[in-house]
């Protein structure tokens, strides 16, 4: 794991890198090494009492506790501040005491993990499990350097200065490019696959289970040594130079990938920069602008979550190379000849368009694309109350704007205070309760108000896929595919779990359990076979199958069905009769569904409407799904009365 102790050492050393993202399988150690480093970071010095960790010798001059002149100082050890997946905003930020503003009638702030983690080590485990809004709160913070709250009358700014480190399993879900590009660099983390590496992995588990205390013993000088090795890097970190040449060298290659933006070109500089302080080098080379773009790009050329993370090594080498040498401004090649006798390859390495990176010889790494992805059409289900914080359907749950208020019922989680509320309904009671003048506000347990919030939540996308012979022409199913593909990647950004269920010959078969994963989705689906009968109602039942072993996981994600398939099911005794069997079976477990019709020809039988008729569902045509007029469909759904509750599935812009 040397690239992974390497990034979160240059972290260690100039944390305004902006953290690291850890990405890997399960159980490749991404949290024991997190935890390991955090015995080795420097001990701070801090102001006694304060609640923000402010440093004595320069403390925040706007500290909620400060200020803090003459105050006594004690040193103790970094903090590693964990924030579980399920934390709240307010306990991430901080918020309003409550216990204080209801009994001393006071407006106090309560800090939150961001106070607690400043100059110490904020950890977050499955980071892409987050809800998005969280994880923009905690990369602003590492960012900037400081926490601003505003809520529920709190108006605090104070200081949040820590190293960041996320961990993710990519099967479990991609982050947005958005999110990822905020966090400054990131390692791939594989299984070695060496069998004597392994080997010594379990050996040295097992010392350590059998004896903590003198496994820590064995390896005391080696963890001193390389904490003090932290110690004079960042001693060192601002007498180091950053050269131009190497300033270009960045740029150069930054601009070689095609990274959005310029803070790929920051974080490599910075990062740099450590990476020379770190080896007891006052110059930055090219050999440290090699460590740090291996670091710092992988996750910035990602454009969508069916590309591939990683650098292509030979691109790399390519755009980290010394620029050729300017041409003569007398035309040639500076050896006497003219444009003309240059070789061909001089004449002819870039097309008049392409990009000035590609013409220089700096090529950035590219994937093939499987399939055309287009902007589909949204598909969404009914409003309903509670589920998972997402992009598709509207929801009423704990996040997203509040529109109102409720009283708390007993034996339920509360969920956000409404306070004014709250104070509202506890108002006209207070000379019956004997409430002093000047005196606290006396509640009752029924006085408590929860906020309505109306957002959007996340669905639980099934794709149902006709793969039988009838499908099988090659233009409509790579058609299909792609409209499939174009799915996947809209409910990648709309935080959705999706699967595969495709049928085919005599049953149908899972072929991507629910997941968060698209890339998984993606990969099944470029190597899905295709041919046989037409089993339509086998497909139905699969897909009710495992909706409702899901209903049971994950009861919080509303299922939305998505049928592929012309229609012409042949496979059993009755075809018709048993894919309306399956159908209306599906109706009353209450799935919101959508049909996309894939026949083609001129000559349609209009098969699909069969199992739509049955699930309450539109028809759409497959080539309409990227259309992009959405009035019509939107009119015909509500014409056809599609639009009930429990059964319609709307598309909308």
């Amino acid at each position: 794991m040397d690239e992974l102790k390497l990034a979160l050492a240059l972290n260690a050393v100039a944390p305004g890198i902006g953290g690291v993202l850890i990405r890997g399988q399960k159980g490749t150690a991404k949290s024991t090494v997190v935890r390991g480093l955090a015995g080795l970071l420097p001990d701070v010095d801090v102001v006694a009492g304060c609640r923000f960790a402010c440093d004595p010798a320069t403390p925040d001059p706007n500290c909620p506790d400060g200020p803090h002149p003459d105050a006594p100082a004690v040193r103790r050890r970094a903090r590693l501040v964990e924030l579980p997946v399920g934390a709240a905003e307010d306990r991430v930020i901080g918020s309003l005491d409550l216990e204080r503003a209801l009994t001393a009638g006071v407006r106090a702030f309560e800090p939150g993990l961001l106070a607690a983690a400043h100059r110490g080590l904020l950890y977050v485990d499955e980071v892409n499990l987050l809800h998005d809004h969280l994880v923009d709160v905690l990369l602003d913070a590492a960012a900037m350097g400081r926490a601003y709250v505003e809520r529920e009358g709190v108006s605090v700014s104070h200081a949040a200065r820590f190293l960041l480190i996320g961990t993710m399993n990519p099967e479990e879900g991609e982050l947005r490019p958005q999110l990822l590009d905020r966090f400054g660099l990131t390692v791939e983390v594989v299984a070695e696959r060496d069998p004597a590496v392994r080997a010594e992995v379990v050996r040295r588990g097992l010392a350590h289970e059998s004896d903590p205390p003198g496994f820590a013993a064995t390896w005391a000088r080696a963890d001193a040594e390389f904490a003090a090795r932290i110690v004079a890097a960042r001693c060192r970190l601002t007498e180091v130079e950053l050269p131009d040449a190497e300033l270009m060298r960045i740029a150069r290659v930054c601009a070689a990938f095609e990274v959005d933006g310029m803070r790929a070109d920051l974080v490599t500089a910075r990062a740099a920069r450590a990476h020379a302080a770190w080896h007891g080098r006052q110059t930055v080379g090219p050999e440290d602008v090699a460590a740090a773009a291996r670091l710092a790009l992988p996750h910035r050329r990602r454009r969508d979550p069916f590309d591939d993370p990683g650098l292509d090594p030979e691109a790399l080498a390519r755009a980290l190379a010394d620029p050729p040498p300017e041409p003569d401004p007398g035309g040639g090649d500076g050896g006497g000849r003219p444009p003309e006798a240059c070789d061909d390859g001089a004449q002819t390495a870039a097309s008049p368009g392409a990009p000035i990176h590609e013409a220089n010889g700096y090529a950035p790494a590219r994937t093939d694309a499987p399939a055309p992805v287009f902007r589909p059409r949204l598909l969404t289900a009914p409003a309903r109350t509670g589920g998972v914080p997402g992009r598709r359907s509207p929801g009423i749950g704990d996040s997203g704007r509040t529109t109102g208020a409720r009283r708390a019922i007993d034996g339920i989680r509360p969920g956000a205070l409404h306070l004014s509320a709250t104070v509202r309904a506890a108002a006209p009671h207070q000379l019956a309760r004997g409430r002093e003048d000047g005196g606290p506000i006396r509640f009752r347990p029924h006085d408590l108000r929860v906020a309505v919030r109306l957002g959007r939540v996340g669905n639980l996308v099934l794709f149902c896929v006709d793969a039988s012979g009838s499908m099988g022409a090659r233009a409509r199913m790579s058609a299909v595919k792609g409209a499939v593909l174009s799915l996947l990647f809209d409910a990648y950004q709309r935080r959705d779990k999706v699967g595969v269920v495709s049928f085919r010959g005599s049953g149908a078969e899972v072929v991507l359990p629910p997941t968060s994963s698209v890339e998984a989705g993606a990969a099944r689906l470029r190597v899905l076979p295709t041919g046989g009968r037409t089993p339509a109602a086998a497909g139905l039942l699969k897909a009710r199958q495992v909706l409702a072993a899901e209903r049971l996981r994950d009861p919080q994600r509303a299922p939305l069905l998505v049928l592929l398939t012309d229609g012409r099911a042949n496979s059993g005794a009755d075809p018709l009769r048993e894919v309306r069997t399956a159908a209306r079976a599906l109706a009353r477990d209450g799935v919101t569904a959508v049909v996309i019709d894939c026949e083609a020809g001129p000559v349609r039988l209009g098969l699909a409407a069969v199992p739509a008729a049955e699930l309450g569902a539109p028809v759409v045509r497959l080539e309409e799904l990227a259309a992009p007029g959405l009035r019509g469909l939107v009119q015909t759904v509500r014409r056809n009365g599609y639009d009930s509750p429990g059964r319609t599935l709307r598309g909308v812009a």
